[in-house]
């Protein structure tokens, strides 16, 4: 299977890496070129764009930022749909709201070409590693003949039917994510206020019901208050939220930490923690 893959930031230049590690054969393009090259060097072909991508492969995936972002490699002359042919796929991996995936759905169906969304949980070591969750819906065909792929960037891939229902998931899990992690901040900032020592408290926390892996390794890197790796953009996490609360006010649904997680958030991005990883919200929680 020719396989696509459009977007190599943090998460797709990994998903991409495996691909090519486990046989396919691999073109890709992103906006900065560096992130190409350094997949050619491992045999990636490289593409002059998303059409171009498009047109040489069985399959498209794409793994962008953001809605805006999704439909600037989709949509256009040089954009993916415009390079399909009748009975391929695209296979948008992106983080993004409901809406614009069924937007992507409705286009790729009118060029007769398949479509799958297959947003991800998971950070950088998981999209090194391979050990990503994959949620999945959409066109079934599309999700049996890529599953193969799927299963070389994921250790566990869920299919939940209909367009739509994998973005309104990962919302979800997104949401008690970012939850998470500022409890976390601020319960790492009361103990250390109050004269506690961090690395006990994180002791406490592991040995409980609420022992995790992301307290495992965030823990300590905010204890230290240091640089650390961005695994996961602050900027995109706020996204997330933002989408998430969007999806509670059409639903109905109250969100009441949600909205409060949020506008910490909000706090982060303004005070320029945008490219930090998420865990810099304890920068401001600090304060």
């Amino acid at each position: 299977m020719r396989i696509g893959f459009v977007g190599l930031g943090i998460m797709g230049s990994s998903m991409a890496e495996n691909l090519i590690k486990a046989g396919f054969q691999v073109t890709v393009w992103n906006r900065t070129a560096d992130k190409c090259r350094l997949l050619a060097e491992k045999g990636a072909r490289v593409a002059d764009s998303p059409r171009a991508v498009a047109e040489c492969s069985d399959v498209v995936i794409a793994m962008m930022a953001n809605p805006r972002a999704v439909e600037s490699v989709r949509d256009g002359e040089e954009g993916i749909i415009a390079g399909l042919k009748p009975g391929t796929g695209y296979l948008d991996m992106s983080t993004v709201d409901a809406e614009t995936s069924i937007e992507s759905a409705r286009l790729a169906h009118e060029k007769g070409v398949l479509f799958l969304e297959a947003p991800v949980s998971g950070s950088r070591q998981p999209a090194e590693a391979g050990t990503l969750i994959i949620m999945a819906s959409g066109d079934r065909e599309l999700y049996d003949r890529s599953l193969p792929a799927l299963e070389k960037m994921g250790k566990k891939v869920l299919f939940l039917g209909d367009v739509g229902n994998a973005a309104r998931m990962k919302l979800a899990n997104n949401l008690v994510m970012s939850g998470m992690l500022t409890a976390l901040c601020e319960g790492m900032a009361l103990a250390s206020g109050s004269g506690l020592d961090t690395a006990q408290f994180l002791d406490v926390l592991d040995s409980g019901a609420i022992s995790n892996p992301m307290f495992r390794l965030k823990g300590p890197q905010i204890a230290a208050n240091k640089e650390f790796p961005t695994a996961f953009p602050l900027k995109h996490m706020q996204k997330d939220l933002r989408l998430a609360l969007r999806l509670a006010e059409e639903v109905g649904q109250p969100l009441f930490v949600t909205a409060a997680v949020n506008e910490l958030y909000k706090k982060a991005l303004a005070e320029g923690f945008g490219e930090f990883d998420s865990a810099a919200v304890s920068r401001i929680i600090r304060k």
